[in-house]
């Protein structure tokens, strides 16, 4: 990461509300998150957090400026009959936007800065007088794994046996690593990860005293002008210590039954979220099972589009895919139902969305996967990992997924 774009994180870490979205750099379809930095010394713009969806249709009428924040997965109970009991040491609102008062665009060879005030020269020597961050050694915290590997692997069966009854055919079950009481610098923790992990769609929130450290491989949703682009992960192996290893391992994941059956139940789910906004005729798969090669891991992604209804609008695809299939299971409502009942921990933002609308009503959405949360007030530091369980799913293969996905965190982490 280049020096100015360092000096221009812990400029923006200054502030009460800053925004990081970065694609590294890695070829993607659709291409990746844009490079941009948003900050605010005002607060969140106001949503009545229990008609969240509607409060957010209210943001969005014109004309809007820029919007940074992210959904939570517990919006799901305002999508469908369900509710959220779980355990929550975080306290992440349900949605939270706000709208900057000055943002960066990094570009290729270039920095566009865009301010309210209209002090584009004071932005830039602020940020050229602020030192430059380093990537966090690692943390050496003491952390918890919220379920044993032997509760783990009796939790797989009984979602293999509500499978069997046929509640469900797949259910992506997920547990939490946390520490309390934890003092930590979250900017150098994010550089650090990203270090270890760079992704398509990272990205560094704070919200006053909460924060999200983002290392996510996954779109859930990008809209561009009428055209809607989901891009579910299901499927992941380990890298190669040799490139022979790796295209041998890729080769392995491509022709894996389990995986393509994962993966092709995800891709019907989506197909079927967004046929509720788009057009009929239009949703379509324009690329199954590509395997995709990152720093920890290589994964399978699908590419499902589709046209928005003219009658449609942002909030409405929102409303038809919210939360990513990849992370729920299929039937979408069976499996929520029994992740509430099966999980230790309420999801929060892991496994929502974060990301960026613009003043034309285009966004881009990640998944929240790959991540750490801290609440600084709190000091509860936590991320969650998990995979998709299916009948054939073998139990202590599932367990090791799950560290192969917490692999950069435990590493920054120090554990």
């Amino acid at each position: 990461m280049d020096a100015f774009r360092l000096k221009a994180l812990a400029w923006a870490d200054g502030h009460a509300l800053a925004a990081y979205y970065t694609c590294n750099g890695i070829a993607y379809p659709h291409q990746g998150f844009e490079d941009m930095l948003a900050v605010s010394k005002a607060d969140v713009l106001p949503v009545q957090q229990e008609n969240a969806f509607e409060s957010l249709r209210g943001l969005l009428q014109p004309p809007h400026g820029l919007l940074c924040g992210y959904l939570s997965y517990d919006l799901k109970n305002q999508t469908e009959q369900l509710s959220s009991q779980n355990e929550d040491g975080l306290g992440f609102p349900l949605l939270t936007f706000f709208a900057p008062e000055a943002y960066l665009y990094f570009n290729s060879n270039s920095i566009t800065v865009y301010s309210l005030s209209k002090n584009t020269d004071t932005i830039l020597a602020d940020i050229l007088a602020t030192p430059k961050p380093s990537p966090a050694a690692p943390q050496r915290i003491n952390l918890q794994q919220r379920v044993s590997k032997k509760r783990y692997i009796a939790q797989v069966e009984q979602v293999r046996q509500h499978i069997l009854e046929g509640d469900v055919y797949e259910l992506n079950y997920c547990m939490e690593f946390f520490a309390k009481e934890v003092k930590l610098e979250p900017l150098p923790l994010y550089l650090a990860l990203n270090q270890a992990s760079p992704t398509p769609f990272s990205g560094y929130l704070k919200l006053h005293d909460k924060y999200l450290l983002c290392a996510s491989p996954e779109r859930f949703l990008k809209k561009e002008g009428h055209k809607l682009i989901s891009q579910p992960i299901k499927g992941t192996i380990r890298r190669g210590s040799t490139p022979e290893e790796d295209l041998q391992l890729q080769h392995q994941l491509r022709h894996d039954e389990k995986e393509l059956a994962e993966n092709m139940m995800i891709v019907d789910l989506v197909r079927n979220d967004l046929s509720r906004s788009c057009a009929t005729g239009t949703v379509r798969v324009e690329e199954m099972f590509g395997i995709y090669g990152f720093r920890q891991v290589s994964q399978m992604i699908s590419t499902v589009v589709g046209e928005l209804r003219p009658e449609k609008d942002l909030v409405d695809a929102l409303l038809g895919a919210f939360p990513m299939g990849s992370m729920t299971g299929a039937p979408k409502i069976s499996a929520m139902q029994l992740i509430e009942e099966l999980e230790d921990t309420r999801r929060g933002l892991y496994s929502g969305a974060f990301g960026y609308i613009k003043p034309n009503g285009d966004c881009d959405f990640n998944v929240v996967i790959r991540s750490m949360q801290y609440n600084a007030s709190q000091g509860y530091l936590s991320f969650m990992v998990g995979s998709a369980i299916t009948y054939d799913s073998d139990p202590e293969r599932e367990y090791e997924e799950c560290l192969l996905k917490a692999k950069a965190m435990l590493q920054v982490l120090g554990v």
